[in-house]
C-alpha cells in the first residue's frame, strides 16, 4: 500500500505488528521511551512527509499511554504528515461522559479535546463505552463493533446458533442496543436482560433476569470487564433461572482488582475477549480466550486510506 505509514507507542505493540502483517506493510521505525527523569521521549526515525499516518495506541491506564499518544500525534504533525488517524483500540477515560454528580470532570470530553488539539484529523476506535463520545469530537470518528470477530469465533465453536438453544444477554439496560446488534448478526436470536442496581462505583447487585433463558446457552455481551463482579453475579442469576451454561463476550479485558480469582471461581464456562489491551497477561483468568481484533482494524485502516466506506464494518 502506497502513501500509508503505521506506527504506535508501547501500549499496543503486538496489535500493531498484527495489523501491519494484515496490511503487508512495515511499521514506522520510531523511538518511544523515557528520559532519565521519567518524561516520555518520542522520535520518528524515517520520513513520513505527505503520507496518511495511522497511530495505533490504546489509552488504558497508566496515563503514560495517553501521553504517548498525544506526543506521537504532535511529532507526526510536525513531520508534515497528510492525515493523522488515531487508532485507539481501547479508548480510556470514557466512563465519565457526563456530569452525573457535583464537582466531577467530564473526562471523555477532556481527552477528546486533547487528541484533537494535538493534531489528529480522524479517530478509529472499538466499542466506545458510551457512543455519544463521538459527539465530543469535531473530526470524523469511526466506532467499530467487535461483533463480527466474536461471531466468527462462536460459529467455529458451536456451528450455527439457533433460537432454541442460545440467548443473548445484556448485563444491564445500557447494553441492550449492543445485545440487539449481536443477536441480529446470528439471525435474530432471543434477548434477555439483567436488571441490576449499582449501589456504588465498581459494585453491582443483580436483581432479576428479564427474558427466557431456561435450557439455553446464555451469551453475555459487554464492552468492558473491569472487576468482573457484574458478569459473575449475572452468570449466577442466569444459572439460577435455568440456563444450561454461560459464556461471556467482552471487547476490552481490563481485569482489575481481584477479578482473576473471582472469575476463575465463577460458573462462567468461557470468557472471550479481544486483544485491545496488552500487558495484563498475569491478570487474565484461566477460563479466558483472547481473539485478535487486528483483521477488523486492519480492514478499516485500508478502507480509510483508500477513501472507501467503513460503515459496513460497524456491525
Amino acid at each position: 500500500m502506497r502513501g500509508i505509514k503505521i506506527l504506535g507507542g508501547n501500549s499496543s505493540k503486538n496489535l500493531l505488528k498484527e495489523i501491519c502483517n494484515y496490511l503487508s506493510v512495515e511499521n514506522v521505525n520510531c523511538v518511544v521511551d523515557k528520559f532519565a527523569d521519567g518524561e516520555i521521549r518520542v522520535q520518528i526515525l524515517e520520513s513520513i512527509r505527505g503520507n496518511n499516518v495511522f497511530i495505533v495506541q490504546s489509552t488504558n491506564p497508566p496515563s503514560d499511554n495517553l501521553m504517548e499518544l498525544l506526543l506521537i500525534i504532535d511529532a507526526v504533525k510536525r513531520a508534515s504528515a497528510n492525515e493523522i488517524i488515531s487508532v485507539i483500540p481501547y479508548f480510556g477515560y470514557a466512563r465519565q461522559d457526563r456530569k452525573d454528580a457535583p464537582r466531577v470532570p467530564i473526562s471523555a470530553k477532556l481527552v477528546s479535546d486533547l487528541i484533537q488539539t494535538a493534531g489528529a484529523t480522524r479517530v478509529l476506535t472499538v466499542d466506545l463505552h458510551a457512543e455519544q463520545i463521538q459527539g465530543f469530537f469535531n473530526i470524523p470518528v469511526d466506532n467499530l463493533y467487535a461483533i463480527p470477530i466474536f461471531r466468527e469465533y462462536l460459529i467455529k465453536k458451536f456451528g450455527d446458533l439457533n433460537s432454541d438453544e442460545f440467548v443473548i444477554v445484556s448485563p444491564d439496560a445500557g447494553g441492550t442496543r449492543r445485545a440487539r446488534l449481536f443477536a441480529k448478526k446470528f439471525g435474530e436470536l432471543p434477548i434477555a436482560l439483567i436488571d441490576k442496581r449499582r449501589p456504588s462505583p465498581n459494585q453491582a447487585e443483580i436483581m432479576n433476569v428479564i427474558g427466557d433463558v431456561r435450557n439455553k446457552v446464555a451469551i453475555i455481551v459487554d464492552d468492558i470487564i473491569d472487576t468482573g463482579k457484574t458478569i459473575t453475579y449475572a452468570s449466577r442469576a442466569l444459572l439460577e433461572k435455568g440456563a444450561k451454561k454461560v459464556i461471556v463476550c467482552a471487547t476490552h479485558g481490563l481485569f482489575s482488582s481481584n477479578s482473576k480469582e473471582l472469575l476463575e471461581n465463577s460458573d462462567i464456562e468461557e470468557i472471550i475477549i479481544t486483544n485491545t489491551i496488552e500487558g495484563n497477561n498475569s491478570r487474565i483468568p484461566k477460563n479466558s480466550k483472547i481473539i485478535s481484533i487486528a483483521p477488523l482494524l486492519g480492514e478499516a485502516i485500508k478502507r480509510i486510506h483508500n477513501s472507501q466506506s467503513v460503515s459496513s464494518l460497524f456491525i
